[in-house]
């Protein structure tokens, strides 16, 4: 059980982390909210202020200081789920929500020869234009 409430606290924490720099943030920040709300310590007084500095900082940050923040994430989404357990849906209903799993594409070509455009997608607004 340990070892499943690491790894949905793991994808939590990078939902979250990728959801700040979306315009749906304000949503998401009401259900992370709602999702540590009248927990004590680890309530809504607490982590807003986090949420906050960590969008802040992760509007300029880097890869690795975005796995940094949703480490950080991932840490208070461990405590919070070994507190209570009941919690997992509503982490699991924010992954759900999160760009990975609502058809965000991530090409990745390598080896062999390329000899022009790949293209990968769900949806395309507007031309596509090569060259």
């Amino acid at each position: 059980m340990e070892a499943e409430l690491a790894v949905l606290a793991t994808s939590g924490a990078t939902a979250i982390v990728q959801l700040m720099a979306q315009d749906a943030w304000v949503t998401t920040k009401d259900r992370v909210l709602a999702l540590f709300g009248g927990r004590g310590r680890n309530g809504v007084e607490a982590v807003e202020p986090a949420l906050d500095e960590t969008r802040a900082v992760a509007a300029g940050g880097d890869d690795m200081c975005l796995a940094e923040l949703a480490s950080q994430w991932q840490a208070r989404l461990l405590v919070l789920l070994q507190q209570d357990p009941a919690a997992a849906d509503q982490v699991r209903a924010l992954v759900a929500g999160s760009p990975d799993q609502t058809g965000s594409v991530h090409n990745v070509i390598s080896g062999g020869e390329m000899r022009g455009p790949v293209v990968q997608t769900r949806t395309i607004n507007g031309g596509l234009h090569f060259g």
